[in-house]
């Protein structure tokens, strides 16, 4: 008896956009196919924030803001607003832009300082979706077999 799509309440995740990927699973007992995008997703966000940190401590902004984009059109990918939110405004902050990419600001300094500020900020942002993804494929899991 599988429900349409069991969607608990959450601002963690856009719920449209990660039905999408849900609608790829083959069998909804195990989830396999969504839950390997997910988990390569886990790995890949894990080393984003490695070379964030390396490309932090070495000022390089052409380096963050490349990164930023790249974890924004994964997290994007997925739904997960907060993280893809916060990985715009890294990569606008790392292009010498503010938060918006719309006001050029050419201040090196200022822009490091904010993008180390919100590198915190996405990092709890990634653990709250990564608990909640994983807490959902546990329970998912936990049906049949």
């Amino acid at each position: 008896m599988a429900s349409a799509d069991p969607q608990p309440a959450t601002d963690v995740i856009d719920w449209n956009t990660f039905g999408q990927i849900l609608e790829m699973d083959d069998d909804e007992d195990d989830r396999e196919f969504s839950r390997s995008i997910v988990w390569n997703f886990f790995e890949q966000a894990e080393n984003t924030f490695t070379q964030m940190d390396t490309a932090l401590g070495n000022r390089d902004l052409e380096q963050l803001s490349s990164l930023g984009h790249f974890l924004k059109g994964s997290s994007a990918a997925l739904g997960l607003t907060k993280v893809k939110n916060s990985c715009e405004k890294i990569q606008h902050l790392g292009a010498q832009k503010d938060e918006t990419g719309t006001t050029d600001l050419n201040d090196p300094e200022f822009c490091l300082k904010e993008i180390k500020t919100i590198l915190q900020s996405v990092r709890q942002e990634y653990a709250e979706s990564e608990s909640f993804l994983r807490k959902y494929y546990d329970s998912e899991g936990s049906g049949s077999n």
